[in-house]
């Protein structure tokens, strides 16, 4: 497989910090470029990509950030006057925001079910394998990577991905069938971008497309036949009345 990636959805303080903060909405994505118009955020977070993708992140100091940025470091805290943690969380969001906004264009074309899974598997993984800072993470401090992929942290990956992907899949699905599909397709990329295989290439259309089309589709499928034997049934019954 071409590299590997992170979905890094839960707070993102938790990357440098020592201290666990309660656990906030999982679906709550804040972007600097839609709530904040202030291109001197983006210019410290865009940054601070530079400085993750160049150096990991233990190596990396508000100093260094406030340089990649080409501001002084007083200015940078007026931005951000949480620090490097306040930074971080703003990069992490900032960065999920730009992949959905991606996806919802490629998936809002698709024209059924099987082409939106294909569509939402394949861009997903191209857009992090070819993200330098998580490459750099996996490949130099993976256990910041894999420490935010298990147990509770997995959920919240998990719950924030799959909100973002279900209301595309209920273009064809009813509601708790579409969140039951798409949490069960983030895991399949999921797996895919953390697991090195040879047989399927997750940025590959034609190899998820096999995938989706010999496994995934007819379980999703299978999901709508009890609701549609239920509208039946009670059809059925208001017609014999």
């Amino acid at each position: 497989m071409p590299g590997s990636s992170l979905l890094r959805v839960d707070r993102v303080d938790r990357l440098g910090a020592h201290e666990p903060e309660p656990p906030s909405p999982p679906a709550r994505v804040h972007h600097l470029g839609a709530d904040d118009r202030s291109s001197q955020r983006i210019r410290i977070v865009d940054a601070t990509l530079a400085c993750l993708a160049s150096q990991g992140l233990t190596k990396t100091t508000l100093d260094d950030i406030a340089g990649w940025a080409g501001l002084s470091r007083a200015t940078v805290y007026r931005a951000f006057p949480g620090g490097r943690d306040a930074i971080l969380r703003a990069t992490v969001d900032t960065e999920l925001a730009r992949l959905f906004s991606d996806l919802a264009v490629a998936m809002g074309e698709a024209k059924d079910l099987e082409q939106v899974l294909v569509v939402g598997i394949v861009e997903t993984a191209k857009r992090l394998v070819d993200h330098r800072a998580v490459r750099y993470l996996l490949d130099h401090e993976p256990g910041v990577v894999l420490s935010h992929m298990a147990f509770d942290q997995m959920d919240r990956v998990l719950a924030t991905a799959s909100s973002f992907a279900a209301p595309f899949l209920g273009r064809w699905l009813e509601p708790d069938q579409a969140a039951r599909a798409a949490e069960w397709a983030v895991r399949i990329t999921l797996s895919y971008l953390l697991t090195e295989s040879t047989r399927l290439d997750p940025t590959d259309p034609d190899d998820v497309g096999r995938l989706v089309g010999r496994f995934v589709l007819p379980g999703v499928l299978a999901l709508r036949a009890p609701a549609t034997r239920t509208r039946r049934h009670a059809n059925t019954e208001r017609t014999e009345r």
